[in-house]
């Protein structure tokens, strides 16, 4: 190996002192890498050593720009921030570099979560409705009696499975849940439940219009409260703002029979605790090793599990309003 002089071996010395790379040095000068960096143990042990690899083709400013479009919601996914920041550096750009980006950022990819869409007048009537009803205590929710309507899928797509396997476990079939494109099918039900407990529930066969929801209100709905040792006026009935619900034939059987309704904003499925006693049902009705053969017996598994529901489920949900 050549043996470099004092003068050669100061020229390498200044130029590691300025700041320059080991790559940048045997540019310049033609010296070997191996020899550059006996110099630089010897004479600058301390100095940081520069990053190995590819430069970034995203700067800092980059990143900023990409955080900024997330933010301003202008781009929502790594292709549509890639296409907007190929404009600004003027080289191709992929969806995974971007990716790699946006997790250095600290950002993470989840999936979007379904809720329902707000206007300003959504936002405006659920903060009323928080507003009135903010110093209602546990003795006020008691009294509501909570409905809706739900569709369940024979084929129990309602809702995730999850499942344990082992790290390059081929697909099996114990990891797939069978879905059909077509046969499938489903059943809709409306249901209602109290403090004391869920009340009756049935079947929706064919189209629900107003007709047949004013015969539920009179049914069902009569049936549960009474089957409760209760009178119309000590409970106060709760559904949501659909036309079959607010129709003349509805709002006139409310005004005959007395029973108050409890004021409710429109779009906030989510403030009805009902949502969450739906989610319990399909959930044991999914636990069955084996789908049900038919409509039918889809049926008689939601009334088995509807009337299985333990009390304690249904006075947690309604222990949840005040918070």
């Amino acid at each position: 190996m050549h043996q470099l002089s004092q003068a050669q071996r100061d020229q390498v010395i200044s130029l590691l002192d300025s700041g320059h790379s080991g790559h940048e040095i045997h540019s310049i000068t033609g010296f070997s890498i191996g020899v550059i960096s006996k110099i630089r143990a010897v004479y600058h042990p301390g100095l940081p050593k520069a990053p190995g690899g590819h430069p970034r083709k995203l700067s800092e400013a980059n990143m900023r720009h990409a955080l900024r479009l997330i933010y301003s919601r202008r781009a929502e996914n790594a292709v549509q921030i890639a296409r907007a920041l190929q404009d600004i550096t003027n080289q191709p750009l992929s969806a995974d570099t971007v990716h790699r980006g946006l997790k250095r950022a600290g950002m993470k990819a989840v999936v979007k979560k379904k809720k329902p869409v707000l206007t300003q007048r959504h936002r405006r009537a659920r903060l009323d409705f928080a507003l009135a009803h903010q110093y209602w205590t546990l003795e006020d929710w008691k009294k509501v009696v909570w409905s809706d309507e739900t569709k369940i899928n024979r084929l129990g797509s309602d809702g995730r499975k999850w499942v344990w396997k082992k790290p390059g476990e081929a697909l099996n079939d114990r990891l797939v849940e069978g879905t059909l494109k077509f046969g499938g099918g489903s059943l809709m039900m409306w249901g209602c439940f109290l403090w004391e407990g869920v009340g009756y529930a049935t079947k929706i066969d064919g189209r629900m219009d107003g007709e047949l929801y004013v015969s539920i209100l009179e049914d069902e709905v009569q049936q549960s409260i009474e089957y409760y040792g209760k009178e119309v006026e000590d409970v106060i009935f709760q559904q949501d703002n659909d036309p079959k619900h607010t129709c003349s034939k509805a709002k006139q059987w409310f005004q005959d029979n007395n029973l108050q309704v409890l004021r409710w904003p429109a779009q906030s499925p989510d403030l009805n605790p009902i949502e969450y006693l739906w989610e319990h049902l399909k959930k044991r009705i999914g636990d069955y090793e084996r789908p049900p053969g038919g409509i039918l017996e889809l049926w008689d598994r939601v009334q088995v599990e509807w009337e299985r529901i333990p009390v304690e489920v249904c006075q947690n949900l309604i222990e949840s309003m005040p918070r």
